[in-house]
């Protein structure tokens, strides 16, 4: 079936060839919908999964070189960006100009924001970008409403804010399943998988964990659909076929995100807590009336995962009032290179005051070296 839909592919009429995809994409999702999930299903359906993924990288990778699906054209700064994303008409512009300095246009009818409209947040010091972006729509991954230059966006963003209307909470499954087909993974970790090619032998399967969730047949099936007939293949954690897919193809970005549940202000009590029932938000407020919107604010930093890192000069006490925000993981290459990219090359040494070191005011030549909160760092340049 792969290789006849391969032949079928390959026609030169663009309409001709997007209808063919959707076709495919049809046919194969309607598949994996009716086949009942079981261990002896787990091979099949992870063989669709793998063509799936297959014809759709193949799509996109067409449609990119073709210049489609570009983002918005929006200069990052600040510390880090996030980006809200949601359906039409959810409260976007609104919740912006609650939680920013942004004046983004707002009207009570669909697609009133047409382009990206950056807006800066101050919170502990920390200066995030937000981003609002036009709504998108059911079939956005594949261009619908301007779907494309949305989710183009989203991938450049330090985190995702899925904001739900309270009257819809049905949305929350079409935007996460878009949000997913464009390739970012939110609150996930890149699986530990490690696939290497091999020029002959067949596939070697390593495993240090019992698998419940994908059976070794599952996995050679899927390893054979995407060309790797001859791999060396090790999985450390219980991953699903999806991880696997995820893994093979190496093209996934992994960001944090927040579920957002607006317009509470409109419901009752009981109505409210049948909806944070179906949707599980992470926090639930009323943009219009700024209501939780600074306890919002305090879970956009904390998501990100900042660090407050104190410098100081030679022979002076570090500046305690104005921490420089790092995230989580960061060097001192990265210390280095946002108090300005000079230091990085003239770098001789860093002595460091804090919980990254075994004693205080310990030197380190290293610009691998990952600081942590509340470090006090004192850089040395030549």
């Amino acid at each position: 079936m792969a290789q006849q839909y391969s032949r079928q592919y390959n026609i030169k009429d663009a309409k001709h060839h997007e209808s063919a995809y959707d076709r495919k994409v049809k046919e194969l999702e309607e598949e994996l919908s009716t086949t009942k999930y079981n261990k002896k299903t787990q091979g099949h359906i992870g063989l669709v999964k793998a063509k799936l993924a297959k014809i759709k990288e193949e799509y996109q990778r067409k449609a990119a070189s073709k210049g489609k699906g570009e983002g918005f054209s929006i200069k990052r700064t600040g510390d880090a960006t996030a980006i809200i994303v949601g359906f039409p008409s959810v409260g976007k512009s609104t919740l912006l100009n609650a939680i920013t300095n942004a004046n983004s246009p707002v009207g009570a009818y669909a697609f009133t924001t047409l382009t990206c409209i950056p807006g800066l947040m101050e919170y502990n010091h920390a200066k995030i970008q937000v981003l609002d972006v036009p709504g998108i729509v059911e079939g956005a991954a594949t261009g619908r409403g301007r779907g494309k230059e949305v989710l183009a966006c989203a991938q450049s963003a330090d985190l995702v804010i899925i904001l739900l209307d309270v009257f819809h909470p049905e949305h929350i499954d079409v935007v996460k399943k878009e949000i997913f087909e464009t390739g970012l993974r939110i609150n996930q970790k890149p699986p530990q998988v490690k696939i290497a090619k091999k020029l002959r032998g067949g596939i070697d399967l390593g495993l240090t964990v019992k698998l419940t969730k994908i059976n070794e047949e599952a996995i050679k099936s899927i390893l054979k659909e995407l060309r790797l007939d001859n791999s060396s293949v090790v999985i450390r954690e219980d991953i699903t076929d999806d991880q696997l897919i995820d893994a093979i193809e190496g093209n996934k970005k992994y960001v944090p995100g927040i579920t957002v549940l607006n317009k509470i202000d409109m419901v009752d009590k009981d109505e409210l807590e049948r909806v944070k029932d179906t949707v599980n938000p992470d926090i639930c407020i009323s943009a219009e009336d700024k209501l939780n919107t600074e306890a919002l604010k305090g879970l956009i930093f904390k998501k990100l995962e900042f660090m407050r890192i104190y410098c100081k000069e030679q022979g002076k006490k570090a500046d305690m009032g104005v921490p420089l925000i790092m995230r989580k993981g960061s060097t001192l290459r990265d210390v280095c290179m946002k108090l300005h990219k000079d230091f990085v090359n003239k770098f001789r040494f860093a002595r460091i005051w804090g919980k990254s070191v075994k004693f205080e005011g310990m030197v380190l030549r290293k610009l691998e070296h990952v600081v942590q909160d509340n470090d006090i760092v004192e850089i040395h340049v030549s």
